[in-house]
């Protein structure tokens, strides 16, 4: 049996695991906090990042990291972005002479670097052989963990890696693409939780459907426009991890981002709202990141940058709407 190693039990890390312990995997889950510890092994819950769902009695759980990656086939690193970094410093003398295939499924872009995982990887283990894996798209941690049906994408540019997590990941609810477009599907993945942030705003101040369905598809523009700056497929961005991304996450009951945007549309503060949160909304910093890239790369970003100002400037969120609304009149282009 394969043995897996799951890197961060938050709740979308926790979900894969149930994926791959459904799929034959033996799966060892990771994870610092000492409630999570007792919880999954007394009770076979998550209790403070995915309750009310009860796990597989076979997926075992550590808060020894060099027990949980020895010998791996297969590491999911399931950190927020962040925390990327110093998960893979932490881990590379456990894993340097495995040679092995590293899942990323965290959606962001590194503050002060700008680098995405797959670069952050590269720093990191140098001239040590990894395979790196980016796993992305349309897929919440809730659903996914209750089997209800998801499709998602895998992307290296090693196409014997990206077959090899598609095989392990793949199942009768969890349906896996390929996907070569590694920058392409990692953008996807980061930019829409800023669009999703924009979305919760609209809901907050209540503005309607035609609102959001406009803010969607400008913002969709918008990320392929840096996307493809950044050297992506601008047909990538109509995929999985792009449009497919990009709706749930601005749709979804379950979406953190588009939570965060819908109280500061009701008129609380950034602070107040992450005070409260258990869960990390990537959001938040990525705005940050793509707002320091955008400037970088000289690429126009009106919503984005709309959504930098609201959170980090105070600006209205209605007065934005406005100025976003006066904007020069142009012609439609995707790109």
């Amino acid at each position: 049996m394969a043995k897996v190693s799951v890197v961060g039990t938050g709740g979308w890390g926790t979900a894969l695991g149930t994926v791959l312990d459904a799929n034959g995997k033996n799966v060892t889950m990771y994870a610092r906090e000492p409630e999570l510890l007792k919880s999954f092994r007394d009770d076979h819950e998550n209790t403070l990042f995915l309750p009310g769902i009860k796990l597989s009695q076979s997926l075992q759980i550590t808060n020894d990291l060099q027990e949980a990656v020895k010998d791996c086939e297969l590491i999911v690193l399931a950190v927020p972005t962040k925390w990327f970094r110093p998960a893979l410093q932490e881990m590379l003398p456990f894993v340097k002479d495995q040679n092995p295939c590293i899942v990323s499924v965290t959606k962001g872009i590194e503050i002060g670097t700008l680098l995405t995982p797959d670069k952050i990887m590269a720093e990191i283990f140098g001239q040590d052989p990894y395979d790196f894996v980016c796993l992305s798209g349309p897929s919440h941690a809730e659903e996914v963990a209750r089997g209800i049906p998801t499709a998602v994408t895998v992307a290296s540019t090693n196409p014997a890696a990206a077959k090899k997590a598609q095989d392990f990941f793949m199942g009768p609810n969890f349906r896996v693409y390929t996907h070569q477009d590694v920058i392409g599907v990692e953008m996807g993945g980061a930019l829409k939780n800023i669009i999703a942030l924009a979305a919760g705003i609209c809901d907050g101040v209540g503005f309607g459907d035609n609102t959001k369905a406009a803010l969607i598809t400008r913002g969709l523009s918008e990320m392929t426009r840096l996307g493809v700056a950044m050297g992506a497929d601008p047909m990538t961005f109509a995929g999985l991890s792009g449009m497919g991304d990009l709706i749930v996450t601005c749709m979804s009951q379950h979406s953190r981002n588009r939570y965060v945007g819908d109280q500061i549309g009701k008129g609380r503060t950034l602070q107040d709202i992450l005070d409260e949160m258990v869960m990390v909304a990537e959001g938040v910093t990525t705005t940050e990141s793509a707002h320091a890239l955008a400037a970088k790369l000289g690429i126009e970003m009106p919503i984005m940058e709309k959504v930098y100002k609201v959170l980090f400037e105070n600006a209205s969120p209605q007065e934005e709407v406005a100025t976003l609304m006066g904007r020069e009149a142009k012609a439609e282009t995707l790109g």
